[in-house]
């Protein structure tokens, strides 16, 4: 959490120095520096007792000392001098998509706006289009934006509550009076942002669990406490909040508080058809109130006729019915996934070599990796060039001959140009191990305009997956205008794999899209789209993305083994075997 408590910090350093029209120079190499430590795959915290800060790439002396004072103080005073220097809430404005610093500063030196409430209200009463280089759209945008970020402002990421969360609960696993704790609410059902960060923990001496609990060193401040419950504050600004029962109401309670409230509701209906009370206590008959279960949630699921029902489904989506006749599906898991598709390195806009990249994807017991940098036509990233592809290919190859029981595979993250098209020409994308094929850019495209760019793509000989495939990134920007529909229609068809990307800002297919894909026939790609090494641990995200779209392994592109996957009929033949 340090690492990007630190990354938040030099981001808003950048901004406001963009406010205050500062060189772009040093703007960039804020950003940068965030990025780098944002991930970075250790404890900034630990790089900076060892001295190691300017060990980082785009860490330099002074930001270096800037990152010291906030590690030791919690602030910094270079950035409180810089918030003074500017009108309050500027920041927050420039942060709304589609105004940034120069927007934010015409709309203060002509409005004196410098609130998100102020900017509501000119948008809504039309006063922005009278500016110069506005107009109503921008004005709509505009509100859309505040929309977002007040939205966002609310809710967490998953890769950001999750973690937080399990490291609270490891260290309330290892105190004695504490028999068993988990997390519940829609961490538990892992959707992709969350609202509230609940526990639910065991004990006969719940006092003592308590205790422990206000006790924890990620403890900032104790919100509320009681014989059984208590708030907290961590040093991170995230609110906890632990619930303790008993060990006979454990299951139920955790059923009970995991959700979601329209599931619950639909097991507490066919409780009652059957003469049964369920609730955080456990499952009781009516008539004698004689407790049947509550222990554990196979039992309470059990006691109303029903197979226990994963937590990501748990969403009145058919998965009751489903139990009930036995026809729940064989959810994907983590330890099926037998290669990464999508990975970058310092070839194009990654932190880490392509050999550090092949060694931690071997290390989480990958099979393969494909490596899947950038092509040319992004101009604020270094893509391939031909020559370069050539050239990392021949490394590839040095790799692959030193290696055993481990394969890089070849790969491009090729750019679907505006009129369909791939960056390189059908002989050089054709020479790939594996291609997947992304849009960049013309998000603001027509529907029509944007869908025909998918499925050209789809269409494409070359093409074997369809990256990121809405675009979106969670509480920054909505996916893209496009009928998704009819591009699995032709994914289906021409045997492409749409990918869920890992990204916890991402998650792209989200969750419903990967149930329609699946009722489509469509294989998806669960990739990580890893930058660094650390960044493989997000493919638990997609996985978990995946599940509830009740995606199963065998919908799985790269739950194929090597040699399956290898093996496989392909549009263009079968895949290249790695010298």
């Amino acid at each position: 959490m340090k690492n990007e408590q630190v990354a938040h910090l030099l981001n808003n350093i950048a901004d406001l120095l963009e406010l205050k029209n500062e060189n772009q120079f040093k703007i960039r190499a804020y950003h940068e520096a965030a990025r780098r430590i944002e991930s970075l795959p250790e404890d900034i915290a630990a790089a900076a007792r060892e001295d190691r800060l300017k060990e980082i790439h785009g860490v330099g002396e002074s930001i270096a000392e800037k990152v010291q004072e906030y590690l030791q103080t919690g602030k910094s005073s270079y950035f409180d001098e810089l918030a003074k220097s500017v009108a309050p809430g500027m920041a927050e404005i420039m942060g709304i998509p589609g105004v940034g610093a120069k927007k934010a500063q015409l709309f203060f030196r002509e409005l004196g706006i410098s609130t998100l409430d102020q900017l509501e209200d000119a948008a809504k009463s039309h006063r922005l289009c009278n500016l110069p280089g506005v107009h109503e759209k921008t004005e709509e945008n505009v509100l859309l934006g505040i929309h977002r970020v007040r939205q966002a402002s609310s809710r967490l990421l998953l890769g950001t509550a999750l973690p937080a969360a399990e490291e609270v609960v490891g260290l309330l696993r290892s105190h004695e009076q504490i028999l068993k704790v988990e997390v519940c609410g829609s961490i538990r059902r892992m959707k992709e942002t969350i609202g509230d960060i609940d526990i639910l923990a065991s004990s006969n001496e719940p006092d003592a669990a308590i205790d422990a609990f206000a006790a924890l060193p990620v403890v900032r401040l104790v919100l509320a406490r009681g014989p059984t419950k208590a708030s907290i504050l961590t040093h991170s600004d995230l609110q906890m909040d632990l619930r303790v029962v008993p060990p006979e109401s454990y299951g139920a309670a955790l059923q009970y508080f995991t959700g979601s409230k329209d599931h619950n509701i639909q097991v507490r209906a066919l409780a009652e058809h059957q003469g049964l009370k369920v609730n955080e206590y456990g499952v009781f008959r009516v008539k004698t109130k004689e407790r049947v279960a509550g222990e554990d949630e196979e039992g309470v699921y059990r006691a109303i006729g029903l197979e226990w029902i994963p937590p990501e489904l748990r969403e009145r989506a058919g998965e009751i019915e489903a139990a009930a006749s036995g026809r729940l599906p064989k959810l994907v898991e983590l330890e099926d996934i037998k290669g990464d598709l999508h990975a970058h390195t310092k070839w194009s806009d990654g932190s880490d070599s392509l050999e550090d990249m092949a060694q931690a994807a071997r290390e989480r017991g990958y099979e393969y990796l494909v490596i899947s940098d950038h092509s040319v036509s992004m101009g604020f990233i270094k893509g391939l060039t031909v020559e370069r592809i050539e050239e990392q290919r021949r490394r590839i190859r040095l790799l692959n001959a030193k290696t055993s029981g481990f394969r890089i595979l070849t790969g491009i993250e090729v750019n679907i140009r505006s009129d369909g098209t791939l960056d390189y020409d059908d002989e050089v994308v054709s020479r790939f191990d594996l291609v997947t094929a992304s849009i960049h850019s013309g998000f603001a495209q027509s529907r029509e305009k944007l869908t025909q760019r998918m499925i050209a793509a789809a269409e494409n000989p070359h093409v074997d997956v369809i990256g990121h495939p809405t675009g979106r990134l969670i509480g920054k920007r909505e996916p893209y205008d496009v009928d998704l529909e009819a591009v699995m229609k032709v994914a289906a068809r021409t045997g492409v794999a749409l990918e869920i990307n890992s990204q916890p800002d991402r998650l792209d297919l989200r969750d419903s899209d990967a149930r329609l894909a699946k009722r489509l026939g469509v294989t998806v790609a669960i990739d990580s789209d890893s930058h660094t090494t650390g960044q493989f641990a997000f493919m638990r995200y997609g996985v978990a993305t995946a599940r509830r779209g009740w995606i199963e392994k065998k919908d799985v592109l790269n739950a194929l083994s090597l040699q399956e996957l290898q093996k496989r009929p392909r549009k263009r033949g079968a895949l290249a075997k790695a010298a």
